[in-house]
């Protein structure tokens, strides 16, 4: 039987108006419950001229910053990043200099970033093209496949990588090997190593499925990194195996004059036990709290550990904080850092903008409701480094020291309401002498595995 065109389309309309589309009588009462009067008229002119943040600006909150805390570790000279997703890198290694700088004395000092990210590119590159040999049996729609070729390198990533790289390759001054180009900006040279290595993985793909030896694939996989270690080395410059450096103390004075492999500075300026010193903590109401978690494949190393933490709720996390800044020891915190925050007075501040009352209606979801809805998650690292309490010992504000620059925010710092950190912290990494053995004891727990695909971690930092 023959059905014309405009009858099918009619059935189609008719099918999705009934299952929920938009109806002409369902667009008419929509269109008439808004009233176009003049003080709407004169709103609407306002938020399409100007920008929604400027108008939703809090101002009965827009006082000056209270900068006075109470317990502060001092940093000494402020990062940046620029264009380029390693917070976790300058967040981790601004925790090992400051101890450095405190053990020794030293005045401006940073550990070289461009050092680590260039191993932890080459560890990554080698993470992607064996974990495609080994699940090369599998047909491409398989989730871990598929998850593999979407993410087959970043520049992002978490703690526990620091950890990995460091151990492997230790650290070097940055004046040793200094920021590039790529470095500092990322984007190109990221995009052209992910296509290379999504190439070198069909490859491989295709070498498994004709049954070749696995010493033949592992020989093959060799010269694939070979080829990334130069692409590497054309944008991030060569890694030292050995380098001469003079320590000054914060006068700059020279203090004496050394030479160093990498490994050896790692063992003289970091030296403590970076993989089993620390305990990754999390704050994530969606799932059971005192339980031990890991996330399969989020490494940055093949050899190295999974990402594991303790989910915590967040009074217990505070006080391992506070324990730690009296201490005058930082820490590796990341949370949503786009969330209400005033870049201008560098205030993370829940009461920074009223959107709801510009716009007319109300943002009500809680911290839970927000991760489940995928509207909030991890998104930056920081070093966590102040805390104001008050005369009963609460916390009423927090500081970090941040990686964009000392032009922003407050100094190169973002200063953090109580009422904030609650709502979009979610990680914090603690050194074990802070952490009650009573929970040091979950670390016993058979950890319950996560997939790679988690959308909680899909951005981590």
């Amino acid at each position: 039987m023959f059905i014309s065109l405009a009858f099918a389309m009619s059935l189609s309309v008719n099918a999705q108006e009934s299952n929920g589309g938009i109806s002409p009588d369902m667009l008419q009462k929509i269109e008439q419950s808004y009233q176009d009067k003049g003080a709407d008229r004169a709103l609407r002119n306002a938020i399409i001229a100007n920008p929604l943040k400027k108008l939703a600006l809090n101002q009965d909150n827009h006082v000056a910053t209270d900068t006075y805390f109470s317990n502060e570790v001092k940093s000494s000279g402020i990062s940046n990043q620029k264009q380029s997703g390693r917070c976790w890198l300058f967040t981790g290694l601004n925790v090992m200099r400051a101890q450095a700088i405190a053990k020794y004395h030293l005045g401006s000092f940073q550990f070289s970033q461009d050092y680590c990210f260039f191993w932890d590119q080459l560890e990554k590159s080698n993470l992607f093209l064996q974990g495609v040999i080994d699940s090369a049996k599998k047909p491409m729609d398989d989730k871990m496949v598929e998850w593999l070729f979407k993410n087959p390198l970043s520049d992002g990533g978490q703690f526990t990588g620091i950890c990995d790289i460091i151990t492997k390759y230790g650290v070097v001054p940055k004046e040793v090997m200094p920021e590039t180009e790529s470095s500092d900006d990322t984007a190109v040279m990221s995009s052209l190593l992910e296509r290379k290595l999504r190439e070198d993985a069909l490859e491989l793909r295709d070498r498994v499925a004709k049954k070749e030896k696995t010493a033949t694939i592992q020989e093959r996989k060799t010269d694939m990194l070979a080829n990334i270690y130069r692409i590497l080395v054309l944008n991030l410059g060569k890694p030292p195996v050995k380098f001469t450096w003079t320590r000054r103390d914060k006068d700059s004075k020279p203090i004496n004059t050394k030479e160093y492999t990498p490994n050896e500075f790692y063992k003289e300026y970091v030296g403590n036990d970076l993989v089993n010193g620390y305990i990754m903590f999390m704050n994530d109401p969606t799932r059971e709290f005192h339980k031990l978690y890991t996330i399969d494949f989020d490494r940055h190393t093949y050899d190295g550990h999974n990402w594991t933490y303790i989910n915590l709720p967040m009074n217990e996390l505070k006080k391992m904080a506070i324990s730690s800044i009296k201490d005058s020891t930082m820490m590796y915190l990341s949370c949503d850092v786009g969330k209400e925050l005033n870049k201008e007075t560098g205030r993370l501040d829940l009461n920074n903008y009223d959107y709801g009352l510009l716009l007319g209606t109300t943002f009500g979801m809680n911290k839970k409701q927000r991760i489940q809805s995928f509207d909030s998650g991890s998104t930056h690292a920081m070093t966590l480094m102040a805390v104001d309490l008050d005369e009963k010992g609460v916390p009423k504000k927090w500081e970090v020291e941040n990686s964009w620059g000392a032009d922003y925010g407050f100094n190169g710092h973002l200063i953090m309401t109580d009422d904030w950190f609650d709502a979009y912290v979610f990680r914090l990494v603690v050194s074990k002498k802070y952490v009650p053995q009573d929970i040091q004891e979950i670390l016993n727990q058979k950890p319950i595995r996560l997939p790679a695909w988690d959308p909680m971690f899909s951005n981590e930092q």
